[in-house]
C-alpha cells in the first residue's frame, strides 16, 4: 500500500510539473499538441477510405510509414551505447544522459508501433498479431519475432528508467541488483530488435535487393550513428533550456560514439556499391534505378544523392578531433548524418526493394498529403511523449520532485 501511495504521489507530481514551464514550454507543446490533431484527422481519412488515399500500391506496398518504422527501430537500438557504458561499465560520464536516451528510446518504440498500425490500415486488425486470437505463426513467421522484440524491448526501457527514477523520487539509491540483470539483457536485446527487423526483409526472396548479408550489420552501424547523433542534439537542447547539467565531456565521448559508427557505416556502404555495380546480374536492377534511374525513372535520385552527400560531410567533419570538438560543429554534423541516414534508412532501403516488380514492371511511389499528414502527427506524437519523460526525469534528477512523507 506505500508503494501505491507513493506512485500516486509522483503521478500527481508530474502531472503538476509537466503543465508549468516557460512560454517557449507552452508554445512547444501547443504546436506539437496541434501538429498530432492533423495527424488524426489525416488518419481519420485513412479509416474511412482505406490505404488507397496513400500511395501505396499493389506494386509497391511498403512506403512512408514502413520507411520511418525500420529508422526508429535503430534510434530505439541507440539507447544501448549509453546503458552499456553506464550500468555495465561503469563510466560514470554516460551517467548524466542514459535516462535520456531510454526515454528517447520509449518515444521511438511507440512511434514504431503507431507507424506498423497506420501501414495495416487500422487498428481493427491488430487481433491479428494477439497470441491465441489471430493467427501469431510464432516462430515461423519473422514478423511475429518482431512483435515479441520490440514489445520486450519496450517493456525493458519503461521498467529499468522507471525503477530508478522511483527510487530517487523517494530519496533512495536504486539497488544495482534489481536494474542491472534488465541493463545487461536489454543490450543484447536492442541488438535483437535490429537484426531480426534486417532478417524480416533478408528473408524475402523476391526482393533481392534486400537479399545482403551486409543489411544486419548495417542496420546496427547506422543505428548507433543515427541514435547517438539525435542524442546529442537532445542533450544540446535540454542543457539549454533547463537547469540539468550536462557536460562537455559526456557529448564528445558520445560524439566518438557517432564518429566510430558513421565510419563504419560508409565502410559497408563502398562494400555494397562494389558489390551491386563491379560485376552487376539483373538483380542489380533495384540499386541501378536507386542511384541512377532506370527507364527514366528517377524520383529517388535527388533523395539518395542528398543523403549520400551529407553522410560523407558529416563523417569527414566527425574524423577531425578539432572539428569534432567544437560543439557548433559537432551539432552541424550530427543533424545532417541524422537526416542522411533517415533517408538512406528510409526511402532509400524500402521503396527500392520493389522496384521493379517481379516481372520487370516499374512503378514508382510517391507518399501523398495524407500519408505525410500521418507521419507529421506520430512524429509529433513521440516528442510529445519523450518532453513528458524528459521533464518528469529532469525534475527527479535535479532534486524538484521528491516525495513528501
Amino acid at each position: 500500500m506505500k508503494q501505491l501511495k507513493v506512485f500516486g504521489s509522483l503521478v500527481k507530481d508530474s502531472l503538476d510539473i509537466i503543465t508549468k514551464g516557460s512560454k517557449k514550454y507552452h508554445l512547444w507543446m501547443a504546436f506539437l499538441t496541434l501538429v498530432i490533431l492533423i495527424g488524426m484527422y489525416c488518419y481519420s481519412i485513412q479509416l474511412e477510405h482505406g490505404l488507397s488515399v496513400t500511395g501505396m500500391t499493389d506494386r509497391v506496398s511498403w512506403g512512408l510509414y514502413i520507411s520511418n518504422f525500420t529508422f526508429l527501430v535503430g534510434v530505439a537500438a541507440a539507447a544501448v551505447m549509453l546503458v552499456m557504458p553506464t550500468y555495465v561499465l561503469k563510466d560514470i560520464d554516460f551517467k548524466q544522459a542514459v535516462l535520456i536516451g531510454e526515454g528517447l528510446a520509449v518515444a521511438a518504440l511507440i512511434m514504431c508501433l503507431a507507424f506498423v498500425v497506420a501501414d495495416m490500415g487500422g487498428p481493427s486488425v491488430l487481433w491479428h498479431m494477439i497470441p491465441g486470437f489471430g493467427v501469431f505463426n510464432f516462430p515461423n513467421s519473422m514478423l511475429t519475432w518482431d512483435v515479441i522484440v520490440l514489445n520486450g524491448y519496450l517493456f525493458l526501457n519503461i521498467t529499468i528508467p522507471f525503477y530508478i527514477l522511483f527510487r530517487h523520487y523517494q530519496g533512495k539509491e536504486a539497488k544495482t541488483s534489481v536494474y542491472v540483470p534488465g541493463a545487461v539483457l536489454s543490450v543484447f536485446w536492442a541488438v535483437g530488435i535490429h537484426l531480426v527487423t534486417a532478417f524480416l526483409y533478408q528473408g524475402l526472396q523476391a526482393r533481392p535487393f534486400w537479399n545482403n548479408a551486409l543489411l544486419g550489420p548495417r542496420f546496427l552501424a547506422s543505428a548507433f550513428a543515427a541514435g547517438p547523433a539525435l542524442i546529442i542534439l537532445v542533450l544540446a537542447i535540454i542543457r539549454t533550456f533547463t537547469a540539468f547539467k550536462i557536460e562537455d565531456k559526456t557529448i564528445k565521448k558520445i560524439a566518438m560514439v557517432v564518429t566510430v559508427a558513421a565510419q563504419i557505416n560508409i565502410i559497408m556502404l563502398i562494400s555494397e556499391l562494389f558489390k551491386e555495380f563491379y560485376a552487376p546480374t539483373h538483380h542489380s536492377e533495384s540499386a541501378y534505378y536507386l542511384f541512377f534511374g532506370l527507364d527514366g525513372k528517377t524520383a529517388l535520385l535527388p533523395w539518395i544523392w542528398t543523403a549520400i552527400s551529407l553522410n560523407l560531410l558529416a563523417t569527414i567533419i566527425l574524423s577531425f578531433h578539432e572539428l569534432r570538438n567544437n560543439l557548433k560543429v559537432l551539432y552541424f554534423a550530427c543533424f545532417i548524418l541524422f537526416i542522411a541516414i533517415w533517408i538512406e534508412k528510409g526511402f532509400g532501403l524500402i521503396v527500392p526493394g520493389f522496384i521493379p516488380g517481379p516481372y520487370g514492371k516499374i512503378a514508382e511511389y510517391t507518399p501523398t498529403g495524407i500519408e505525410i499528414g500521418v507521419t507529421l502527427g506520430i512524429w509529433a506524437l513521440g516528442a510529445l511523449i519523450f518532453t513528458v519523460l524528459a521533464k518528469t526525469a529532469i525534475g527527479i534528477e535535479t532534486g524538484k520532485l521528491r516525495y513528501k512523507k
